[in-house]
């Protein structure tokens, strides 16, 4: 198990849909251990095999709700569907952030429920019924297997602050990464 470099916007590998896992092998058992390892050194919720630049449909996710089950799993080859997002303008309970876009946090509205199906790392065929943040993690590593990020998805005014931070930091070209536990860039 390694921790990987997370990419950071702007890198190809995060704007390009992922292409389907064709065979559970040791090179992808491997894979989701360093995702798993590198999700968790972040920290964050969820980590998607294209943020540390592998173009396969695989994400991992841990979270803990809030009558304090814990989710943690693997999702390969997932196919998600989603109830239609509530309308209006995001709530301050609705700020999502991205290991891709790290250390920002903005308002974003998602779907309240989601169904998640998927194979694990042994073959086996799963399907999750998720609401509130569980659908929101979902949802959100689900778009990087589609190549978006939730930045893509802000509102207009939140959009130019994104570019604004990107000009500023120097991101949004290829080959910028940060590697969790060296780097500070989620702290």
């Amino acid at each position: 198990m390694a921790v990987r470099p997370i990419r950071i916007t702007g890198d190809p590998a995060l704007h390009s849909p992922a292409a389907r896992v064709p065979d559970i092998d040791q090179g992808i058992r491997e894979l989701v251990a360093d995702l798993y390892e590198t999700m968790d050194k972040a920290p964050g919720v969820g980590l998607a095999a294209p943020q540390v630049g592998v173009p396969l449909r695989i994400f991992t996710y841990n979270w803990t709700d809030e009558d304090d089950v814990h989710w943690r799993g693997v999702a390969i080859n997932p196919e998600l569907w989603i109830s239609p997002p509530p309308p209006g303008d995001p709530g301050d309970d609705e700020e999502e952030g991205c290991l891709s876009f790290p250390g920002e946090r903005f308002g974003l509205r998602r779907a309240e429920r989601a169904m998640l199906r998927a194979v694990d790392l042994q073959g086996a065929r799963f399907e999750i019924e998720a609401t509130g943040w569980l659908a929101r993690i979902f949802q959100h590593e689900y778009d990087h297997l589609e190549g978006v990020l939730y930045t893509d998805r802000l509102n207009e005014n939140d959009r130019r602050i994104v570019h604004k931070i990107t000009r500023k930091l120097g991101w949004g070209k290829p080959g910028k990464q940060w590697l969790p536990g060296v780097d500070n860039l989620e702290g």
